[in-house]
């Protein structure tokens, strides 16, 4: 499909993946190829696919590091805007792939509350605001802009993250909005 995509294009990735029924497709592209509206709207997206009566779900998400970093890669990454500091550690030593790990972990949130667009958001239906993007930049308790919050730090790397994986592996997650108190409730 070449290295400039339309967001039409990613849906079509999708939808040749075959993935089945109520499942997920995720879309990842390499530094090298560009999205329409990647960095100037968003660091990936979510949306629906469907084969006949069966839908299945897709999440497409970008190389934070190559094209965006101060957006897409933050906080492992100096900010493109606001307030500038020190950037954390990135828990698998790589600013790019942890910074997609986020935007994944942002968009698989999504996917799973709202993954047709009539689940959970708030706002507008044309531009739903859903749980993990109602805490931008919120991983710790007492976050602000510019701060990530209070996180574990590996002993041994310096690393930042507030989850512990399979084997051991680290990861920095985001923040996802209760419903019931309409706050952002951290992993740690």
């Amino acid at each position: 499909m070449g290295r400039l995509l339309r967001r039409s294009d990613v849906s079509e990735l999708a939808r040749r993946l075959g993935v089945m029924a109520g499942g997920v497709a995720l879309v990842l592209t390499a530094a090298d190829v560009a999205v329409e509206g990647f960095c100037s709207a968003a660091c990936g997206m979510h949306g629906s696919v469907a084969a006949g009566s069966a839908r299945s779900v897709y999440i497409w998400v970008g190389d934070s590091l190559s094209q965006c970093p101060g957006q897409c890669a933050w906080p492992f990454h100096e900010p493109a805007y606001g307030q500038q500091g020190q950037p954390l550690g990135a828990p698998n030593g790589d600013v790019g792939l942890d910074g997609m790990v986020i935007n994944l972990a942002t968009l698989l949130a999504g996917s799973v509350t709202n993954p047709y667009g009539g689940g959970f958001f708030q706002g507008d239906r044309d531009a739903p605001v859903e749980v993990a993007a109602g805490c931008p930049g919120v991983y710790g308790k007492g976050a602000y802009p510019g701060y990530a919050g209070k996180l574990r730090v590996d002993v041994k790397t310096k690393a930042s993250y507030n989850v512990e994986g399979e084997k051991g592996r680290k990861y920095l997650v985001p923040a996802l909005l209760d419903p019931i108190s309409n706050s952002c409730l951290p992993m740690v």
